[in-house]
């Protein structure tokens, strides 16, 4: 700790704490403050040492070099400015804010009323003004030097048509595992047993639930509760405490350097959209604090937020210094922390101009401009609560993006709702209707049939009502409408017919989500039937309801799941970039999509709309343009069965070859071999995949 701090001026540049080996220096944006005051603490952090006016402005920027602060310092700002609501200023120089660039905090907000730039319970709510210190209940920010010695650490750069993208909780994954160190943490994830389960699985990349520092909301802590899944972001650069079991940021690195050895790239879910401080009614943490006029959409009532994204305020994406922070996070996380690819929350929000989503938004061009983020992969969650909020296949490229309808569609087709044929068609080549346009490539589908917020596969084909009452909300939050499937049995049962049609489900499902055309996300734990006991909204259940049970793991399950995926990886026909097309000739004149019936008939317009149609076939090829190069195949044939036991009539094999039988979801411990002739039996509720190869008799 400084004895007597040396000042001086600085530069505006980079914002943050910036540490030069002799001293920080500290930059803070704020158009509308008359003051930025730099807060030092004792190495405990308990006793505030030293207050610090940044001595210098240029422009917005407020600055100012301290010698002698080295990392590990302890700081925080207050800002000074008009607290006048209505005019959407609401500085209090009270508040303790948090430094938006902060690479580490030392812990989360410890919930008081003081937290709140206004008097709780005051007559006149958020236009009152509290004078109370918030910092006894504050977090404090650190100064990192996040230098970090990577060694030969490369990104494995997996080519999006070759993903398999895992969807995971740093906690939720880790937490049960019998053999996992430092359990709940990165340095757990980047354990031996994970990254083994990880490679054995086949997974190339995993996509990580936000990791950024976050909130844990009033209300749930009140109810005994916390913020699991992570989405009310407090600090954009720092990584959340609650994952650093040795409070350091080498914990993060570390774990990316050991998922890149094991060849798996990790993608984070960010949350940009909006922040954990809430409408006008929420704490003064850090932006409101700093300045609220500039870092959140305000409405015409500048007292009021606009709330496109459903939590009480939406960040302001126009103004160019925020715009700057979430390129400059971005870049942190790529360049720092050589992480592999984003997922963005809310997108359509990160998009939304005055006039409504645009394409073309100031974010997504700073994003495709930009030579740090060209190489990294980007997956927009396409929609928000907003006007206009459901854009899937309205993103620009290099965009990917969920597909709900691509969920629903399997969900329905395999539960045995009528006329879902000729949907599921367009689902399996790569939802073409949304995404076959504007130069993007069939991957730019992220196939999922489950993902953190909703049903795990297992709860899926167990349960048909919501069971989320341990969430303190009466069972009214989650999703209504899942398109699931009890079996005649709400939950666990000990039948074992139905435990065995429950089975086989999943497994078609899998199957279903690995041999289509786009790129498949599974969610963690799936692979072995893991169970939330029925919740589809466990944001708030940190504990066994939310974390992977290992314990009771499927490993037939989990042993079929890695034969798909095996299949996928080495069959190029099923993970094309190209559309796939009937009727479309490629260069060797070959037709590369086919639509069979079950009696070896081409489908026909009536086919495709007849409403009690269970049966789907396509044989596919390479598509149109694929690089002279390319690995080539001939043919694979796929047949889905939601239906009764049938005999399909094989498409005719050319001379010297034969149809071969590689996975059949009605028998997962299938021995691969040619089918049985011009007809394949094929069992009700079953998928059939087979490949068009050379006789070696």
């Amino acid at each position: 700790m400084i004895q007597s701090p040396a000042l001086a001026p600085g530069h505006f540049a980079p914002l943050g704490a910036t540490f030069d080996g002799e001293g920080v220096n500290f930059a803070v944006f704020s158009e509308h403050a008359t003051r930025m005051t730099l807060c030092l603490f004792s190495g405990n952090g308990k006793t505030e040492t030293h207050r610090i006016d940044l001595p210098e402005r240029d422009g917005d920027v407020w600055h100012g070099y301290v010698s002698g602060v080295k990392p590990g310092q302890l700081y925080g700002l207050r800002a000074d400015g008009p607290y006048q609501p209505d005019e959407g200023h609401r500085f209090n120089y009270n508040k303790l804010l948090i430094d938006p660039y902060a690479k580490r905090l030392t812990g989360h907000p410890i919930w008081h009323d003081a937290l709140m730039g206004y008097t709780v319970g005051h007559d006149d709510a958020d236009l009152s003004f509290d004078t109370r210190d918030s910092a006894k209940y504050m977090p404090r920010c650190v100064v990192e030097d996040p230098s970090f010695s990577w060694g030969n650490d490369t990104p494995p750069n997996t080519p999006i048509s070759h993903s398999v993208i895992y969807e995971a909780h740093v906690r939720g994954i880790t937490q049960l595992h019998p053999d996992a160190l430092n359990k709940g943490g990165f340095l757990a994830l980047a354990s031996d047993v994970m990254l083994d389960h990880l490679v054995k699985l086949g997974i190339t990349a995993i996509e990580l639930l936000p990791v950024q520092a976050f909130l844990n909301d009033r209300f749930l802590v009140e109810k005994g509760l916390s913020n699991y899944w992570g989405y009310q972001t407090l600090g954009f650069f720092a990584p959340d405490p609650r994952y650093l079991t040795k409070n350091a940021l080498w914990e993060f690195q570390h774990m990316v350097a050991r998922l890149h050895s094991a060849g798996i790239e990790v993608i984070l879910d960010v949350v940009y959209n909006h922040t954990c401080e809430g409408s006008e009614q929420g704490p003064t943490l850090a932006f409101r604090g700093l300045d609220n006029a500039s870092y959140y959409r305000l409405a015409e009532d500048k007292r009021c937020y606009i709330n496109d994204t459903g939590t009480g305020n939406t960040v302001n994406m126009d103004h160019p210094m925020v715009l700057r922070m979430v390129m400059d996070s971005l870049r942190y996380w790529v360049e720092v922390m050589h992480v592999d690819g984003f997922r963005f929350d809310l997108c359509s929000t990160l998009g939304r101009t005055a006039t409504g989503f645009d394409r073309n938004a100031a974010f997504f061009q700073a994003l495709r401009q930009d030579p740090t983020l060209a190489g990294v992969k980007l997956i927009a969650e396409p929609w928000d609560i907003g006007p206009g909020g459901y854009q899937v296949g309205a993103f620009p490229p290099p965009f990917s993006e969920w597909n709900d309808k691509y969920r629903d569609c399997v969900r329905k087709f395999w539960r045995g709702d009528e006329g879902q044929v000729a949907e599921l068609a367009d689902r399996l080549t790569g939802s073409a209707p949304q995404f076959d346009h504007s130069g993007r490539p069939a991957t730019a589908s992220v196939n999922l049939i489950t993902a953190h917020d909703g049903y795990t596969l297992a709860d899926v084909t167990a349960y048909e009502e919501r069971h989320n009452e341990a969430n303190g909300e009466d069972n009214r939050d989650g999703h209504g409408s899942n398109h699931s499937d009890n079996f005649g049995v709400e939950g666990p049962t000990d039948d074992p017919d139905i435990n065995a049609a429950r089975i086989r489900r999943r497994r078609n499902m899998l199957a279903t989500l690995l041999l289509s055309q786009g790129t498949p996300m599974i969610l963690a734990g799936d692979e072995f039937g893991n169970s939330q006991e029925g919740n589809n909204n466990a944001y708030c259940q940190d504990n066994e309801i939310g974390w992977v049970d290992w314990e009771n793991a499927d490993h037939d399950l989990m042993a079929f799941t890695t034969r798909l995926i095996a299949f996928r990886k080495a069959h190029p026909i099923l993970r094309q970039k190209r559309f796939l097309h009937a009727r479309e000739r490629i260069v060797d004149g070959i037709e590369d999509l086919f639509w069979w019936r079950a009696d070896g008939e081409h489908m026909q317009d009536d086919d495709w709309n007849t409403p009690e149609l269970r049966f789907l076939c396509a044989e596919m090829r390479t598509a149109s343009g694929t690089p002279k190069y390319a690995v080539r195949e001939e043919a694979i044939l796929l047949a889905f069965n939601a239906g009764e036991a049938l005999d399909v009539t094989l498409p005719e094999a050319p001379e010297g070859k034969h149809w071969v039988v590689h996975l059949d979801t009605a028998n997962p411990d299938h021995v691969v071999e040619s089918a049985s002739g011009a007809t394949h039996p094929m069992a009700a509720e079953s998928v059939l995949a087979m490949v068009l190869e050379a006789r070696r008799d």
